[in-house]
């Protein structure tokens, strides 16, 4: 059983919302999920993401792997804060 750290959609119609989580990589996208890491919202401008850190580097020392997108949206997270 990997774990993956990645999104899963929210939201209505052409207005997407997105919640960062922790799954088994088998889950289907929207199914069941370990934790709810932080949330991912493009609509806005400029697109917002707010990340629980101590959560990400409890499953990222778990051996999480979270999937291309998500990495993309922790280096912009990390970037936004300093």
């Amino acid at each position: 059983m990997a774990v993956r750290i990645r999104l899963t959609r929210l939201g209505k119609k052409k207005k997407p919302f997105y919640r960062i989580i922790v799954a088994d990589s088998e889950a289907k996208r929207d199914g069941k999920f370990l934790d709810i890491l932080g949330t991912y919202d493009p609509l806005q401008d400029p697109a917002e993401v707010n990340i629980n850190e101590e959560k990400l580097q409890e499953w990222l020392g778990r051996g999480a792997l979270p999937t291309t997108t998500v990495k993309s949206l922790i280096k912009k997270a990390v970037a936004a804060e300093q």
